[in-house]
């Protein structure tokens, strides 16, 4: 990787069982490749069970409870997709408001897949242009995202900058891209 992150903490925020195996695990290998102190935070705080589209994959340690995490220790946040992951995450208040509050403090945040719903729950996406999932696609017209059919997608409006992409299949671009915003 081109880029320099040591000395950021990332922190990925997954739910305890539904989190699609690549979309974490691919983003969090390219961001320790670049140096990056890569965190997994959940509303558990043993560990998470990762699936391969709907066959139950790897657990993973988590590294810190999301009562525990605070978004001021991080520059930065990923978020993995798979489509239980973000349904139930976007039905924790704590889980919307760490999200809504790396919008706030300006800090990057990159979401693949089915992400992006726990974006439109913590009400970040109204003027954004960003991908997903294509099943998405009406969910983030209606929350007031401009969504496009691409790779990748990075959208500089407002105080952060958002990198999203539709699906395992991006990963490539979605990784590299990510570390290129994380160290700008």
């Amino acid at each position: 990787m081109a880029h320099d992150l040591k000395g950021k903490t990332i922190a990925v925020l997954a739910a305890p069982e539904g989190t699609e195996q690549v979309e974490l695990t691919e983003p969090r290998d390219g961001l320790r490749e670049a140096g990056a102190d890569v965190r997994l935070i959940s509303t558990t705080d043993t560990e998470i069970q990762m699936f391969n589209h709907l066959d139950k994959g790897d657990t993973l340690a988590v590294d810190a409870p999301l009562s525990a995490s605070v978004p001021d220790a991080f520059d930065a946040l990923v978020l993995p997709g798979g489509v239980a992951n973000p349904d139930f995450l976007r039905t924790v208040p704590e889980a919307v408001a760490f999200v809504r509050a790396f919008f706030d403090a300006g800090k990057p945040v990159a979401a693949i897949c089915h992400a992006p719903w726990l974006l439109a729950e913590a009400d970040v996406v109204n003027g954004r242009t960003l991908t997903s999932w294509p099943s998405l696609r009406t969910d983030l017209t209606n929350a007031g995202a401009l969504w496009r059919d691409e790779e990748v997608q990075v959208c500089e409006a407002g105080p952060n900058t958002l990198v999203t992409s539709r699906k395992p299949d991006d990963l490539p671009a979605f990784v590299k891209t990510a570390v290129d915003v994380f160290a700008a």
